[in-house]
This record gives C-alpha cells, structure tokens and sequence, in this order.
C-alpha cells in the first residue's frame, strides 16, 4: 500500500500539519474552560501576583497570569460581561479548530481518490500487458470484480483510515501531554484500562480479513454470471432458461449476501463496543477523580477536573476511531491480496534486454521444429517446420481443433513457443522488440473485434494521427465506404457494443478497412468470411483480395473454396503438419485435403 500512497506525501504532511494545529486549538477551548467554570461557581476569590514575563516562563506561570489579568477585568467591569467575552474567544477557538479539522479531512480527499484511480490504471495496465493464454484460465466477471469492487473496497477501507492512522495519534498524543500536566495520577490511573481495550476490540476482529476475502469472491462469481448472460442472452432466451439462470444468480447472490451480513455484523460491533468501553473508563475517571477532590489532599480542583473529563473524553474519540481502523483495514487488505494476484501474475513472454527494431519484412517468415502447449495441458503443436515467403500467400486448413489459430498466434507472440525457434529475415522473434514485431502485422479475425465508438475511430484504431481522408480511402477499399455513407452521421456514427449496431458483413468490412489503414507487410486471416452468407462474403472477399494483393498473407479457412489460389496450402491435424502444396496438387495426393475437399463438396 505503500507504494500508492508515496506520491502523495504532500497531502500526508498538510493533514498532520493541519491535525496538529486542531488538536492544539482544541485543548486551549478546553483550557478556558477553567477560568469559565471558576467564574461561574464562584471560585475566583484567588489573589493571583503577576510573574514577570521571560523566556523561561513555565505553563502554570502563562496560566497564573492569564488569570491575573481575568481577576482584574473582572474588577473593572463585571463577571457577567468577562464570562461575555471568555464564551465569545472559546466560540472564535472552537470555529478555527473546527476549520482545521475540516482541511485536515478535506486535503485528504484527493490521495483516497488518486490512490484508487492510480490503482485501477496499473490494473488495467496489467491486464493489457498480461498475454492472451492467461485470460484462458481467468473469468472476466472476476477480473471486472477485482477492478471495480476490490478497489472500492481498498479506497473505503484503507485509504479511508489513512485519515484516521494519521489524525489519531497526533490527537492521542497531545491530548495525553495535556492530561499528564493536568493531573499526572489520573492519567496512570485511566491508560491502565488502554490494553484491555486495545485485547478486547481485536480479538472480535481476527476473523474480518478472510471473511471479507470470501465474500469478495462471492462478488467476483456474481460479476462472472452477469458477464455470461449478458453474452449468452440470446442462447438463454431460445432455451427457456430464464428461470434456470435466474436460479442461479439467486444462489450465488444469495451466499454473498449471507457472508456480507456475517462480515457486517462483525464490523458494526465497533462502535458499540468502543462506545461502551469508554463511556465505562469515564464513569471510573469520575468516581476516581470524585474520590482524589472530597479527599483531604485532592491533586486537582473540581473546574480543573472538569476540564479534565472534556479532554479525556476528547481522547477517547481517536481511541474509537482507531478500533474502526483496526477494523477497516482487514477488508481492504483481502480485497488487496485479490489485487495483488493479477498484479504479480508474471507475463511468460518477455522482452529481450536488446531487443531490435525491425519496421519491414524483406524475406521469410521461418518455423524451426516448433511445438506447443497450453500450461498443464497437451501438446497443441508438434514438430512444425514451415517457410512462408515474402509476398506469398499460405493457407491453413484442417479440422477444429488441429492448431491452425495457435500457429498463427505464434507468429506476433501472442503465446511463446514451447521449444523450436521462429525467425522473420533471420531474427529470432524473441529477439525483437514485441511493438515492432506487431507493427508489420494486421489481423482480421473471424469475430470482428470492434469497439462501442465511431465508425472512424474504429478504422482508425492503432493508427495515430488518421486523417478523415485516409479512413475512407481504407473503407473504399474494404467495401465500407457506400454502406457507411448511409448512415445519418456517416463516419460519425456511434456502433454499439462490439459493433452490434452493425451487420455481420458490415463490421467484417470495417475490420478490413482498419487492417487496411495500417497498412502491414503481414497479413493474418483468421477465418475471416466463415461466419457471412454468401452475399456477404462475396463482398469481403472481394475486399480481402484488394487488402491481399500486395502483402505476404497467412490465412486460416474452413471453406477451402476461398483459398484455391493460395501459393501453398498447409493442411494439418492434431497438431502436425500432414499435407503442403497447391490446390491441385493436394487434390491428386488424394490425401487429408481431398477427403475435406470432398465432404464440403458434399
């Protein structure tokens, strides 16, 4: 947590400057009101001398002469009009302590928000460094848990209390110095009782921390099925599963619930508990001190003891303030080991140390011996030997499952081989930058990914600086351009969530256009017409073959009708390569490809 709170020190050092002057302002409100009450009950019949003024001068002096100049005033005018005008100054210090107070909590406002956003931007950070496999294993519903209610859980339990931890005990302090020049027997007397509270508030608090770490997870699970029906609903629908989802989101909203009572009960003991343990310490401080001012050798008048009490009382404030910490900051420490463990996930694919830059293709893409597999799971790839040219276009094909999209994932890093090497021009791809590598690459994948923006910003996404000019000479080329002139705001129309105010054919068409617009050497085609009707991929593959004409192309196909005129075609199953060569020539070997050739013919 350290970490996070470091650039903010500033506004650390304004609140304990500000606490400071508040505790000070607060015990000179408290300190007059010695001479009200003496004034009140009558006890001002004191001859007090005057000490001459010096450097040296002790507090009981500044008290002395305090009170001298009140006996004379007092003379002057009446009690009436002194008691006037001590309420007055009492009301003024009260205003500026409360002022202080207010700055001490209100400068603090901007380290608990900075620190939450802070840590939502490493977070993210993170998450888009991390590689694709480890997203594999995670729910994204939990990752959106620990970004949103984890870190709202940190912001409210610990940098809420940093407030606390810091006010508290300057507080505790100033107001104990005051207490033990006050009286130093009360004071022993009264912190005696400090350790049985300090046992009792926690132990009622040990369980808090991996409580609230189980009802965090409950969060998460919660978050996970929303995620799921939001991206299942249509599934849902057709299957009449209303009531069996709703079932379950009732289950695990359910379990959270209960652990957040039993969570919430523990935490709401706090107060209570605080509150009754010092309202029991005051009503013993009173008895004792009573006892000490009846007695023949009392250590302290009754105005003195009064004052006394409304100090001890403003010490115990802090005190129950600090229990809330002490429970505040278990939460916040479980939602942060949540936090930590995407933090601290460590990325497989590593940056080489002299990483080179590369921003052209000059001849070959080469697979040496290459194998693969997902971590503790089976060999995705086996022994891959392949050369892709510059300027060629390589097509992938065979069944589901056969590895085709972990091959070509490969290629910009997207998972790390498992042994083997690949080279682009005779460098080691783990010898590149990994923003390079990428750079010369374009993809257009199966599903489009799009984003909820504009139609321009989409196509320009990854480019930085595009003109309007270029965007829709990409979307011309990529067939886009009529379709998206249709629309009433044309390049500034707002596509929904993942492009759902569009076509299948139309947001295939604007994830050309964007491939298009960054112009790669690299061309990766993962299935991209297999999801159209046959109006729409007529039209994007007429785009393709603009994009394609003058890039080295790697295309993935399950329709082996749009790649007869690859220059070579890569046939494989469970994760080998078993067939390579032209359209005609894998039909003649009257292998794999023309068994798949036959049953799509079929």
């Amino acid at each position: 947590m350290v970490r996070y709170v470091s650039p903010y020190n500033k506004y650390l050092a304004g609140s304990a400057i500000m606490n400071i002057c508040s505790a000070v302002f607060n015990v000179f409100s408290f300190s007059l009101l010695i001479p009200i009450l003496q004034i009140l009950f009558k006890v001002n019949e004191a001859n007090y001398e005057l000490v001459p003024w010096s450097a040296a001068m002790s507090f009981a002096d500044l008290t002395n002469n305090l009170y001298y100049y009140i006996s004379i005033y007092i003379e002057k005018t009446s009690p009436s009009h002194v008691l006037l005008m001590m309420c007055l100054i009492f009301s003024g210090i009260t205003l500026i302590k409360t002022s202080f107070y207010f700055g001490a909590s209100a400068i603090m406002v901007p380290l608990r928000t900075g620190i939450a956003k802070d840590m939502r931007m490493q977070i993210y950070n993170k998450i888009i460094s991390l590689p694709i496999g480890f997203f594999s294993q995670e729910r994204k519903g939990d990752i959106i848990a620990r970004i949103s209610g984890d870190v709202g859980e940190v912001e409210y339990s610990i940098t809420s209390t940093l407030d606390m931890l810091i006010k508290n005990p300057i507080l505790i302090v100033i107001y104990l110095g005051v207490l033990f020049y006050m009286s130093w027997q009360l004071t022993v007397f009264t912190i005696i009782f400090a350790p049985l509270v300090i046992l009792i508030m926690s132990s009622i608090g040990r369980r808090l921390k991996a409580d609230s770490k189980e009802a965090q997870q409950y969060w998460s699970d919660t978050m996970s099925q929303v995620d799921e029906t939001l991206g299942g609903l249509r599934i849902i629908k057709a299957f009449l599963a209303e009531r069996k989802m709703s079932s379950r989101f009732d289950k695990v909203t359910g379990n959270m619930r209960s652990k957040n009572t039993q969570v919430a009960v523990r935490q709401s003991l706090a107060h209570p508990v605080s509150e009754f343990l010092g309202s029991v310490m005051i009503a013993i401080v009173l008895w004792y001190g009573a006892t000490l001012i009846l007695g023949s050798s009392a250590v302290i008048d009754a105005p003195s003891f009064m004052s006394y009490i409304a100090i001890l009382y403003s010490v115990i404030q802090p005190i129950k303030d600090l229990s809330r910490a002490a429970y505040g900051i278990p939460k916040g420490l479980a939602s942060m080991e949540r936090i930590d463990a995407i933090l601290n996930a460590e990325n497989p694919i590593k940056e080489a140390e002299n990483a080179v830059k590369i921003d052209s293709f000059d001849k070959e893409i080469l697979f040496k011996n290459v194998c693969f597999s997902y971590e503790g799971g089976r060999e995705v790839l086996k022994n891959i030997d392949l050369c892709i040219g510059k300027g060629k276009t390589i097509a992938i094909v065979g069944a589901s499952g056969a590895g085709k999209s972990t091959l070509v994932d490969l290629i910009p890093r997207f998972y790390e081989a498992s042994s083997g090497s690949i080279s682009i021009d005779g460098k080691d791809i783990r010898d590149i930058s990994i923003a390079s590598l990428r750079s010369i690459m374009g993809n257009v994948n199966q599903d489009p990914i799009l984003f909820n923006d504009t139609i321009f910003n989409n196509i320009a996404f990854g480019v930085e600086g595009a003109t309007m000019e270029q965007v829709q000479a990409a979307a011309k080329i990529a067939n886009a351009h009529d379709f998206i002139m249709e629309k009433e705001e044309g390049y500034n129309t707002n596509i929904g969530d993942r492009g759902v105010k569009l076509s299948g054919g139309q947001r295939q068409r604007i994830s050309i256009a964007r491939a298009i617009l960054k112009n790669p050497p690299v061309l990766i085609l993962d299935e991209a017409t297999a999801s159209l009707d046959t109006e729409s991929e007529r039209i994007v593959q007429d785009a393709l073959d603009k994009l394609m004409s003058s890039r080295t192309t790697i295309a993935i196909a399950h329709r082996l009708s749009t790649v007869k005129n690859a220059d070579e075609i890569i046939v494989m199953d469970e994760g080998r390569i078993v067939e390579r060569g032209r359209h005609e020539e894998l039909l003649e070997k009257n292998g794999f490809y023309k068994k798949l050739h036959d049953m799509q013919a079929i």
